[in-house]
């Protein structure tokens, strides 16, 4: 029976484990293995990844930048200091956002940018969760005043803003990274290309789905955010190519997952084509995989999508269990943590 109440996926946490540094080297995180078939966990390094691919298999990564999405400014009203986030952009100068003051914001609220105080933004629209759409005066000054996004759950600021890029980023959009990523080094990468292991490039970018928890007692209740994506005709080509010859297709995170999976569930039969378009597909147990063989992914938080996801893929009982395992043995959790190999 599918479980669609979100109390059974929540999971007591140590605050400990909760990682608060990127790992270092990138590559030096644990790796728990997940082998679905047989209920099997087993505790590697994330660079022993190369004894469970082999040549043919097919790695898909999301290639997403992380923009300098946090911002700060001044109220025009009060002289009180907001946060700004931006979320995804609409069109020129035009952002749904999120954004943190004590006082209510209202539609009409003005405020000066702080690192700039030239560039004004002017809420223009409330929207459902919180989401504001803000018009900027100039938006292409934003990124020389934002800082990066980081979770709410890590307090300090990096030394290295790079270090919350995956070192294949290469088209920016997102407001969180893809973390899966986060632990692939060019070296490891040259290796798994060396085996024989294809590795192709999709784009999603990464918005509010990823952090904001579900909050409402029935999972299918949760409202799902549209992400902009794109699969473009390589990728397309070598994924569809490898499941007719019955190679196995891993998605390196959630990200990847949710758009290839989209794309699959908007094709007449379940081929993958050249494609772009919005992501708003909430995938959880009960849902039938159409592309996906394995994922590489981290250890998500209670209550949300991510985790819900994984369930959906590997069982929520085998989910479990590896994550009390990850619990008992300290893995370190959430963005800058350890990963998951799920086959």
């Amino acid at each position: 029976m599918t479980l669609l109440k979100t109390s059974d996926y929540d999971y007591p946490l140590p605050q400990e484990l909760i990682a608060q540094t990127p790992i270092e080297p990138r590559d030096h995180s644990r790796l728990l293995v997940t082998n679905r078939a047989e209920g099997s966990l087993t505790h590697r390094r994330f660079t022993d990844l190369t004894d469970y691919l082999k040549a043919g298999d097919v790695l898909v990564f999301n290639n997403s930048r992380v923009i300098r999405a946090r911002l700060f400014a001044t109220r025009q009203d009060n002289g009180k200091r907001i946060e700004i986030l931006l979320l995804r952009r609409l069109e020129t100068n035009l952002w749904e956002c999120l954004i943190g003051s004590k006082k209510r914001v209202e539609n009409g609220m003005a405020a000066s940018m702080e690192g700039n105080t030239e560039i004004s933004a002017e809420v223009v629209e409330l929207r459902q969760a919180g989401i504001r759409v803000v018009r900027f005066s100039d938006e292409t000054a934003l990124p020389e005043i934002g800082l990066m996004p980081l979770p709410p759950y890590i307090h300090a600021p990096l030394a290295d803003p790079e270090r919350y890029q995956t070192v294949y980023s290469a088209i920016e959009g997102s407001v969180a990274a893809p973390t899966a990523g986060l632990h692939f080094t060019p070296g490891l990468l040259d290796k798994l290309k060396g085996m024989g292991v294809l590795c192709v490039f999709v784009t999603l970018h990464v918005g509010l789905n990823t952090f904001r928890p579900v909050q409402v007692d029935e999972i299918t209740d949760h409202p799902i955010f549209p992400e902009y994506g794109v699969i473009d005709k390589f990728a397309a080509q070598e994924i569809n190519r490898a499941k007719k010859e019955g190679r196995r297709v891993i998605c390196v995170g959630t990200t990847s997952v949710r758009l290839v999976e989209s794309a699959a569930h908007a094709s007449a039969n379940g081929a993958l084509r050249e494609w772009d378009g919005w992501v708003n597909d909430f995938i959880y147990p009960g849902y039938q995989f159409k592309v996906m063989e394995g994922m590489i992914t981290n250890f998500h938080l209670p209550k949300s999508t991510l985790l819900m996801l994984v369930s959906a893929f590997a069982g929520r009982d085998l989910i479990f269990k590896a994550y009390q395992e990850a619990i008992k043995e300290e893995y370190r959790f959430y963005s800058f943590g350890d990963a998951m190999l799920i086959l």
